[in-house]
């Protein structure tokens, strides 16, 4: 079993907000660019565009089926194929802190960022998504999270990255078992 595998899962700060905490065996110049270049930020989590200023908005172009060599499951089909959002940027201070907004604009906008720091010639990570406003919001953006920093881990460790779609599921329901209800 690798280290990614027993990863903690993820912390409830309250009611809305969720933090995860990483250490990736890479530096943290390397860790960035797999945050901020698209293509490499598609190979784990969504291309798209990428961020330069504050105020100003990037697509994420998330295709989940492309991560691995694995179909959906039925339960989660809606994540399936290629999806798009805008996300404003708020904060961007290379190579250390990227905030911005997730789904700008939609009813479920909330709020995601990503914390580096150096240790070593590893990197600590540390992910907070706020203004989750669903309970049902958290579990999805858990199991989500969850796994995509499982895929990045593996790329950044130069190996095959594990199954996305059985490890969101499992995950999901670990996490459904400590979120708690509303």
């Amino acid at each position: 079993m690798t280290a990614s595998t027993t990863a903690e899962l993820g912390r409830v700060i309250d009611a809305q907000t969720l933090r995860m905490e990483r250490v990736l065996k890479a530096p943290i110049d390397k860790v960035w660019s797999f945050l901020v270049d698209p293509a490499k930020r598609a190979r784990w989590l969504a291309g798209g565009t990428a961020p330069a200023n504050p105020g100003e908005c990037i697509d994420l172009r998330f295709d989940n089926d492309k991560l691995t060599d694995e179909k959906a499951p039925p339960k989660l089909q809606q994540y399936a194929g290629k999806h798009e959002f805008q996300c404003r940027i708020l904060k961007i201070e290379p190579p250390r802190l990227l905030v911005m907004t997730f789904q700008e604009g939609s009813p479920n906008a909330s709020e995601v960022s990503f914390e580096l720091s150096a240790r070593g010639d590893h990197t600590h990570l540390t992910l907070v998504h706020s203004k989750l406003k669903q309970r049902s919001s958290m579990l999805n953006v858990a199991g989500g999270w969850h796994s995509h920093l499982d895929v990045l881990e593996d790329v950044l460790a130069g190996r095959t990255p594990r199954s996305f779609w059985t490890n969101f599921g499992a995950r999901q329901e670990a996490y459904d078992r400590i979120i708690p209800a509303a």
